[in-house]
């Protein structure tokens, strides 16, 4: 009886379990608190997606017409809001910059983002999108705490400004990032564009999962039945065993 309860705790933890982060230190970023069942914030991250990521970060195994049938939007607002260099609505996102260009400009191609939330996990990406800080010593201008060395430049930087980074160093010569100070002004405050940020990471999320909802409710009307049958079979158990003493 302790071990069926023990396994349908499991169940239940992992049926309501979003998508797990692989980050080794989880503790060490922000937490978005995204919400993939709130659809306006779904909506406005497919446009700052296709507007700031989509032209170097493909989505391939997205198709328009499923971001616009699981967002709620017809057609005629996906082609004239989400879709600007002639693809069809059942085509996959993908971009036309390639590989080997990619590679001369950056020094890397940009990784696919259909699977990002689930591989990398929304601390992840959500911190790495609020890392960058001006660095004279890249060719982009900035550098990122999240993942030093980055490639990517800081496409967001009309919006948040670009900050500077304050580290200290050990004993050892080792340098640690302390705090972010003000630099260059962007166009939004710090809540404005914490949640651009946010609308942007839960769209990440959702494309990585779409059906995670559904998995979710499905989850729990699972567990309903077994708890209830697991009340059946002991009922049926305490009959059957009744006459022996």
């Amino acid at each position: 009886m302790k071990a069926l309860l023990r396994a349908l705790a499991l169940a239940l933890s992992l049926s309501l379990m979003p998508g797990m982060s692989t980050a080794q230190h989880e503790g060490e970023y922000e937490q978005p608190h995204n919400d993939v069942g709130d659809t306006e914030s779904l909506q406005r991250g497919a446009r700052y997606f296709v507007n700031y990521c989509l032209g170097c970060h493909s989505a391939q195994y997205v198709r328009y017409n499923r971001v616009a049938e699981g967002l709620g939007i017809t057609e005629e607002e996906l082609t004239e809001n989400l879709m600007f260099t002639g693809e069809r609505p059942f085509d996959t996102m993908t971009i036309a910059m390639r590989p080997e260009d990619a590679d001369r400009w950056f020094g890397v191609e940009p990784p696919d983002m259909s699977l990002l939330a689930r591989s990398k996990g929304t601390d992840y990406i959500y911190s790495f999108l609020h890392g960058f800080y001006a660095s004279s010593e890249r060719p982009t201008g900035v550098d990122n705490i999240v993942l030093p060395g980055t490639a990517m430049p800081h496409v967001l930087w009309e919006l948040q400004g670009v900050n500077d980074a304050v580290f200290s160093t050990d004993a050892s010569g080792a340098e640690h990032f302390e705090h972010f100070e003000p630099g260059i002004p962007g166009e939004l405050s710090r809540e404005d564009f914490d949640a651009v940020v946010r609308d942007i990471v839960n769209f990440l999320d959702y494309i990585s999962e779409p059906m995670q909802l559904e998995r979710r409710a499905l989850g729990l009307r699972v567990i309903a039945f077994l708890l209830l049958f697991l009340v059946l079979a002991y009922l049926l158990k305490r009959e059957i065993w009744s006459d022996v003493k």
